[in-house]
Order: C-alpha cells, then structure tokens, then sequence
C-alpha cells in the first residue's frame, strides 16, 4: 500500500526551542520530545528534551568522542534513549550510545567501525543503518553483530523506529520526494509506503528527524527554526 503525505491530516505543528544547528533525529513518549543534532562548525552534537506542548527545552548534553560528534536517528526505549554517534564521514566509526532518557547521561556503549547514521531497537535487538542506509545492520544490544543487509528499497534513511513488529524508516528518494517505510525486520521488504514532498520552506518532510506513536506520525524536517509536524496515520497502518 502506498499513500501520499498530502492525504494525511495535519494535527498541528510546534516550533522546537531554542533553533537547533541541525537536526538528526527524533522520538516522542507522553509529553516529551527528544532532539538530536549536530554542529558542524562547533564539531559537536546534542541531544535534547522537549515539552512536546510548547518546544521548551527541559535539559540538554553534548554528544563529542574526538572525531565522533555526530549523532542520528534514535529510539526511546523502556527508561533509554539509543542513538549513534558517528565521526562526520561516510567510511568512519561510531559509538551506539544507550542514555538514561531523562537525565541523557551515558549509561552504556558498543563500537561499529562504520558510520551509522539511525538505530531503531526491540527486544534485545538494535538495527542500525550506515550513511545514507545503504546496508542494515543488526546487533544484539551488547554489540555482538548478528547480520548486515543491503537496503533494497532504495530509500536513503534519516531515522527509523521498531513500532508494532515492523521498523518504520523515513528518508529521501529523490530531490524534493521522500518516503516513510513499513519494513518486516527479517527480510527488509517494504510493507507499506508514504510518499512525502516538501514543506513551504522547501525542505522534503523526511529530510531529518521522525517518529511514530499513538497513531500519530510526528516529521522534524528544518533547522533554524525547527519545526515540528503531527499528522493522523491512517487506520491500517501499524503504529495507527
């Protein structure tokens, strides 16, 4: 099945306080909204939370290991928050950090000698895809690496999530089109699809940061000021 984003209703959107240099990714539980970003200039990343209501934001920490400074797609998990941590180039490194979701202080951490650029986790299970998600890795949240797929989808994915037994990964398919997926997690097979355009700034909706919860899909595609989008998902999509 596939939609267009256009058919979807818009709940609203919030302006994300203060302007964030550039987002990466998002997740969203109760009343709370986390960021990541990074500053290229500063060579730093942080990770944030928000008042999902107002945008406020309720406590924030850099994210910086030497080279590694850029932080991506993530998942809130039971009290944590997954997300990597990656040196700013395609062939690089990263930390898959697990943070404490309310204090963000780092509790634990595995090395991947690639850039990862998204996590999604469940079960014990952390997938994560590389720069511009062109293979898919799968590890045990030790590190222990149990497999690495290509991506068939073609979709270059920002940030993704394990929602309902499937992963949901938003990304770019091509100038100005972008695409949210219903991937099975053994097979990579794309399930259903939203077909997304741009904003009124011009900026594809899956260009960044994405999340799904409560049937509700939240998009924060723009930096500077950062706005964030909530749409009604259709009754039969998973997550709805």
């Amino acid at each position: 099945m596939t939609i267009q984003l256009s058919a979807l209703v818009l709940l609203g959107l919030t302006l994300i306080e203060p302007t964030v240099s550039h987002v990466q990714g998002i997740d969203v539980e109760g009343g709370t909204l986390w960021v990541s970003a990074v500053d290229a200039v500063a060579r730093t990343g942080v990770l944030s939370r928000h008042d999902l209501v107002s945008g406020r934001r309720l406590a924030a920490v850099d994210l910086q290991d030497g080279a590694r400074y850029h932080p991506g797609g993530m998942q809130v998990d039971g009290e944590v928050v997954w997300l990597p941590v990656a040196e700013y180039r395609r062939t690089s490194s990263t930390w898959i950090q697990k943070r404490d979701k309310h204090t963000l202080k780092l509790l634990s951490q595995f090395k991947v000698p690639d850039h990862i650029g998204c996590v999604a986790v469940a079960g014990g299970f952390v997938w994560g895809g590389n720069w511009d998600a062109m293979r898919i890795y799968r590890w045990r949240e030790d590190g222990t690496l149990i497999d690495v797929r290509d991506n068939p989808s073609g979709v270059r994915y920002q940030d993704m999530k394990y929602v309902d037994g499937t992963i949901v990964a938003s990304g770019l398919r091509r100038r100005g089109e972008g695409a949210i997926d219903w991937l099975d997690p053994e097979t990579l097979a794309v399930r259903r699809r939203i077909v997304t355009t741009a904003t009124d700034r011009q900026v594809t909706y899956t260009h960044e940061g994405m999340t799904v919860r409560d049937g509700v899909l939240y998009l924060l595609p723009e930096d500077t000021p950062s706005r964030l989008f909530r749409f009604r998902l259709p009754r039969e999509t998973p997550g709805s």
